[in-house]
């Protein structure tokens, strides 16, 4: 017993003194700039006219810390067009829009479908802009359900994602340096900006939190910055052909990206070293009888954030011992 108590002690020491903050620019940071680049680049070499604005999302985006075993094990770029818009239901069309959107932009609202989380866009209004300022003039717009924006057939999709393998051969010759073998990969997601936080999570910014966390600031943060919707159906109704083609769901990439920074050095160590034990004991390769995996980094993500919430500050720092507070919060 005191073996595995020194043991534990080792191991909380080795993460805490090795786990460093990020440094600005490092291999990931770069591959993501890199790979934002080549979205850029694949609209201009196809004679897009529109604008794709690139976030990082993911792991990139989510720690604040570098291990020294990188907690990034590919590139998330979550991209939407400057000439698209969704707005809750009912809400009326905005007047006024952030410099990124620009010329005239289709406005959607978000109707509900028959899944928590789950939507479907409605067409409703076209914006064009009236003066330099982002001022726009809106007029009604025939009511179509929009469908996904079809990838193309060389491309892997996983969920929402496009997967694009080998796509950065000009970094090739720094490919040894990097662990995580983000350079290699990277998962670009499209989807649709909304403004406004959706009704479907209205109750999220006013609900009883015991422990003050996330607090007002934060809250008022992850509030005003948002949602986006992304296109990917429910997996019970993919093969169904009509909702396959239109059921879209709502993600809340940049309200996690907000909550995770906001987090202690404790609790993105405790975050890592859960993820690192679901990909080594390879859990996140188990899969249901339709091949559809069934434990993800997003069920740790979950976890931990009611975690975050449910334990006050004194549960992650006091007493420290990492490894036990890896197994009560897992």
């Amino acid at each position: 017993m005191a073996d595995n108590q020194l043991f534990a002690e080792i191991v909380s020491d080795f993460f805490l003194n090795t786990c460093q903050l990020r440094r600005r620019y490092n291999i990931d940071v770069n591959a993501v700039l890199a790979h934002s680049s080549l979205i850029a680049n694949t609209a201009a070499v196809t004679g897009n006219t529109f604008d794709f604005i690139p976030l990082s999302t993911g792991s990139v985006a989510e720690f604040y810390i570098e291990p020294m075993l990188s907690c990034v094990g590919d590139v998330d770029i979550m991209f939407h067009f400057c000439s698209q818009l969704v707005i809750p239901q009912g809400h009326p069309p905005p007047t006024q829009l952030p410099d990124e959107f620009h010329g005239r932009v289709l406005v959607c609202e978000i109707i509900n479908s028959e899944f928590p989380g789950y939507v479907y866009l409605v067409s409703s209004y076209i914006l064009t802009e009236i003066t330099d300022d982002g001022k726009y003039n809106a007029m009604q717009f025939p009511r179509l359900y929009v469908f996904h924006v079809l990838a193309r057939e060389q491309d892997e999709i996983l969920g929402p994602a496009v997967v694009r393998k080998n796509s950065l051969q000009i970094l090739s010759h720094v490919e040894p340096y990097t662990a995580s073998g983000s350079m290699r990969s990277s998962d670009m997601v499209p989807c649709i900006r909304c403004l406004s936080w959706p009704l479907q999570a209205a109750d999220w910014p006013t609900r009883h939190r015991n422990y003050d966390w996330p607090d007002s600031a934060t809250v008022e943060r992850v509030v005003s910055n948002g949602c986006d919707v992304v296109m990917v159906a429910h997996r019970q109704c993919r093969q169904d052909e009509w909702m396959s083609k239109q059921q879209c769901r709502l993600s809340f990439s940049r309200a996690e990206i907000t909550l995770l920074n906001s987090w202690m050095k404790e609790q993105q160590i405790v975050y890592h070293m859960l993820r690192s034990f679901m990909k080594n004991a390879g859990l996140t390769d188990i899969t249901d009888s339709t091949g559809s995996k069934i434990l993800s980094n997003y069920n740790i993500k979950t976890l931990m954030l009611w975690a975050c919430e449910m334990k006050g500050r004194s549960w992650w720092i006091d007493d420290l011992n990492l490894c036990q507070t890896v197994t009560h919060s897992g």
